[in-house]
């Protein structure tokens, strides 16, 4: 089986990191769209179980969460009148994000809808990947409410930073903008425990799915590009924490995110993905031993 070079497979990941949409990283690396889709599933496959595996016992103080919202197949007021009417994995699709304030590690991620049961799936991921209680703060959303307490009890500083908005403008220029109405302040609540009333901030987390927005063309709001399949969307933005962790340099830190959190000693390359890709696919395939019978 023709198996694609070093140089070729780490273009296209560098690609798919930087901004790049599939189809254009097929124009430009000259692969057919379908070579990249393969190692799209493969890398997010082997970054999702890479992050489960080594993002533990994170020593974090102050931990931000947040959702980041894109779609699939369709927005979902279109989804009824598209092509994919009827496919329960069209339409509104969020990313859940937990930061470590400090060191800008991306502890735990989530893609899914936007209900209770998310918020409880990415509370309970997070706090299996803490070695110490951390002051947490969320921003107003009340799926956090039960999901928190649930997850972490009484063990943990929780504060919800609340923001409020000015009234909607009757305007038809306004009721075109994806933004929000204009936010004339916020409010610190504690929800358990003691918080630091300074800390109760979500500005970390939001710049980080700024750049999350920036570095994955699916991310982007007036786009082609949106993802046609849950599942490329979840193996993409695995692939991404792998590379915002372990590969990009903070420009605060100079280091990596998992080299400021002592996870990691140095900085990767994408030639170290494109080798944990390669490992991962040697230890799924079985070997012949394996595969004779009698």
């Amino acid at each position: 089986m023709n198996k694609l070079s070093l140089a070729k497979r780490v273009q296209i990941l560098s690609m798919l990191c930087e901004g790049s949409s599939m189809r254009s990283i097929s124009r430009v690396a000259d692969v057919s769209i379908n070579t990249v889709d393969k190692l799209l599933r493969d890398a997010g496959e082997a970054a999702l179980l890479y992050h489960d595996r080594m993002v533990r016992g994170v020593k974090a103080q102050r931990v931000q969460c947040d959702e980041i919202w894109s779609f699939v197949g369709a927005k979902q007021k279109n989804v009824s009148a598209s092509k994919r009417a009827g496919d329960p994995t069209a339409g509104d699709c969020w990313t859940w994000t937990a930061i470590d304030a400090d060191n800008k590690l991306l502890v735990s991620y989530m893609v899914g809808g936007r209900d209770a049961e998310f918020a409880l799936m990415l509370m309970d991921d997070l706090r299996g990947r803490l070695a110490n209680r951390v002051q947490l703060t969320t921003d107003g959303h009340k799926a956090y409410l039960g999901a928190v307490e649930e997850a972490f009890g009484a063990d943990v500083d929780y504060g919800m930073l609340v923001k409020l908005y000015g009234e909607p403008s009757t305007s038809h220029e306004a009721s075109r903008r994806y933004s929000p109405t204009e936010c004339v302040g916020a409010r610190k609540d504690t929800i358990t425990g003691n918080p630091d009333p300074k800390h109760i901030s979500t500005s970390y987390t939001e710049r980080a799915n700024l750049t999350m927005r920036m570095s994955m063309r699916r991310f982007t709001r007036l786009t082609n590009a949106f993802s046609k399949k849950l599942e490329n969307h979840a193996h993409m933005v695995a692939l991404y924490a792998l590379w915002y962790n372990f590969v990009r340099v903070h420009k605060t830190l100079r280091v990596s995110p998992a080299m400021a959190a002592g996870i990691e000693g140095r900085l990767w390359s994408m030639e170290d993905v494109v080798a944990l890709i390669d490992e991962q696919a040697e230890r799924a395939t079985p070997r012949l031993a394996d595969r004779l019978v009698g």
